[in-house]
């Protein structure tokens, strides 16, 4: 069983590692386009799925964060919806889960 402190930790690292890769993924999103017509084509959808990526990473970010904050307010492992413990197991898999199994199906 994880202490709350060490899944604060686990979170802290993860938010770490997303921002850095956020941060990748604007610096190629800047590039000047190739001026080969066929090579922007490949960047072009090469762009769209680092675009998609950079969404998903978002998401997580924000969900990290409302975790991160309900450490702050001694509420991280509580369901947001009907205030039961989230398992141990769900945030071993969803360390930033804010419901549990059953509100969050």
């Amino acid at each position: 069983m994880k202490t709350i402190a060490e899944r604060e930790k686990q979170l802290l690292a993860r938010l770490t590692d997303l921002n850095a890769h956020l941060k990748k993924i604007d610096d190629e999103l800047d590039q000047p386009a190739d001026k080969d017509v066929e090579e922007r084509a490949v960047e072009r959808e090469s762009d769209e799925m680092l675009e998609v990526l950079g969404q998903t990473e978002l998401l997580e970010v924000r969900m990290i964060e409302a975790a991160l904050q309900r450490v702050a307010d001694d509420e991280y492992g509580t369901c947001v919806d009907c205030g039961d413990a989230i398992s141990e197991e769900r945030l071993d898999v969803v360390p930033a889960a804010p419901k549990c199994q059953k509100c969050a199906s």
